[in-house]
């Protein structure tokens, strides 16, 4: 990827990312109330429902333009890579592997900011403070011994978990709808409006798929003390059963959905204003 297409992957993506933040950050609350040790509304209900926008607008740039970033410069020299390890593969299974592997490596690069302001704003979310800052000097005092990067990074791997095959869900079928349209219509690329449609329904597609991982990272990231996660799904069956990894599915299918077609229609459109700026 040369200077100009880095530019314009970090550009459209920080306007994706802030963007989606700001419009759907109150279903995002409802949806972390609704996943939440003890129910909806023990953790604030529809009160406070912008707690914890700060942590959230701070990080939505930068998260969003390192997953662009990432996923554009893999797509551009991945695919060559493949093409000479599978020589036999269709056009069609290398473009999937590429993006499935091309968005996995994003959204890695991203989990790096992603989640200590995940922490914050969800334990902020659920009022166990009552801002993103004290949020974030409590967890700097590091009450509960564990280490400051144990406490910011909590969930982790979870979030990587729910992240990979989201996004191996998401960007392909995303993809295959563009191109599909695209062909459909005869033209050899779609409008961004047209991008956003397909981006709001590989979204919720992903998003219900994936409610389960959803669930086990929202209850690490409010935990107090870390729990290996095996352990964690075994205690929520026991104590909350089976439907218990479903809860928020309706508030997080319906903000992905709606959330992907403007994150993904403004990086098309951003995209698109920055690449071809006399159209």
């Amino acid at each position: 990827m040369d200077s100009n297409g880095f530019m314009v992957s970090l550009l459209s993506g920080a306007a994706a990312g802030t963007s989606t933040d700001l419009a759907f950050f109150p279903i995002d609350t409802l949806k972390t109330r609704l996943q939440a040790k003890g129910g909806f509304f023990s953790n604030g209900g529809y009160r406070g429902i912008y707690k914890g926008l700060g942590s959230a607008i701070v990080a939505s740039a930068p998260g969003a333009s390192l997953f662009f970033v990432a996923y554009d410069s893999m797509k551009s020299c991945l695919k060559p890579k493949f093409q000479q390890l599978m020589p036999k593969a269709s056009e069609s299974f290398l473009d999937v592997v590429t993006q499935m592997t091309s968005s996995s490596i994003g959204e890695i690069s991203a989990c790096m900011i992603r989640v200590p302001s995940e922490v914050i704003k969800q334990r902020t979310q659920t009022h166990i403070s009552n801002s993103s800052w004290q949020t974030f000097k409590k967890l700097l005092r590091n009450e509960n011994g564990e280490g400051i990067r144990r406490n910011f990074y909590r969930g982790w791997s979870t979030t990587i978990m729910r992240e990979i095959p989201f996004t191996c869900i998401q960007f392909p079928f995303y993809e295959f709808l563009k191109k599909s349209w695209a062909e459909w219509e005869g033209a050899k690329e779609i409008p961004p409006w047209k991008g956003a449609i397909c981006g709001s329904i590989a979204g919720g597609v992903a998003a219900a798929t994936t409610t389960p991982l959803d669930v086990l990272k929202t209850r690490l990231m409010l935990s107090h003390n870390s729990i290996p996660v095996w352990q964690l799904a075994s205690t929520l069956y026991k104590e909350e059963g089976p439907k218990i990894f479903f809860s928020g599915v309706g508030p997080r299918t319906m903000w992905i959905s709606a959330g992907g077609a403007i994150f993904l229609g403004v990086y098309e459109l951003v995209h698109s204003v920055l690449t071809h700026p006399t159209l």
